[in-house]
């Protein structure tokens, strides 16, 4: 099963990376923002910049790899359940993978067998990290929404950029990741069997 949804996954991560790919370059060429953003140093441009380890293996020295490795909860904000949406296909690998996926969607009641809310604030438990697949301009009362209920992390999806969110959360004591896919970095820290 676990083979199957990571190759459902990764088909339609491909695909979509193929056909958003002239944006990635533009965003690169506009802002000179790298692929994701983290909690961490800033460069004197102020552009956050990871720093000690690998981003292939986990170590001390990876926010990544310890936000993902001490997360239980993610909220995934826009999930859908048309399972040829990337929401779904994340959503279904991060649940595969042991974590409590809650979906967030008005416009849904329930996603991959868990029941949907329509807004972060609505969700009855305790959420480490919420997972953005909404457009950037959405991004900022989303990140609110976070600090408002106390979550650990913002993950804002691939093509999700909004560097002002970011850095309010940052200074709210969140970590944050930009311009990148959850299941894209935990597959390369925690290769699942």
């Amino acid at each position: 099963m676990w083979r199957n949804v990571l190759i459902f996954a990764a088909s339609h991560l491909h695909r979509n990376t193929q056909a958003a790919a002239p944006f990635y370059e533009r965003a690169r060429k506009r802002g000179g923002h790298e692929d994701m953003t983290i909690n961490h140093e800033a460069d004197s441009k102020g552009h956050t910049i990871p720093a000690g380890g690998s981003p292939a293996s986990p170590s001390a020295g990876d926010p990544i790899s310890e936000i993902l490795k001490t997360s239980h909860t993610i909220a995934v904000i826009g999930l859908s359940s048309q399972k040829f949406r990337p929401s779904y296909g994340v959503a279904e690998y991060l649940k595969a993978a042991g974590y409590q996926v809650v979906p967030v969607n008005p416009a849904e009641s329930e996603v991959l067998a868990e029941k949907c809310y329509a807004r972060l604030e609505d969700i009855p438990v305790r959420v480490d990290i919420v997972d953005i697949f909404r457009r950037s301009e959405f991004v900022p009362e989303i990140v609110e929404s976070a600090i408002a209920i106390g979550a650990r992390a913002v993950w804002m999806q691939e093509g999700v950029i909004h560097p002002e969110a970011a850095e309010r959360a940052r200074r709210a004591g969140l970590v944050v990741v930009m311009n990148a896919c959850i299941l894209k970095e935990h597959a390369k820290r925690f290769r699942m069997r």
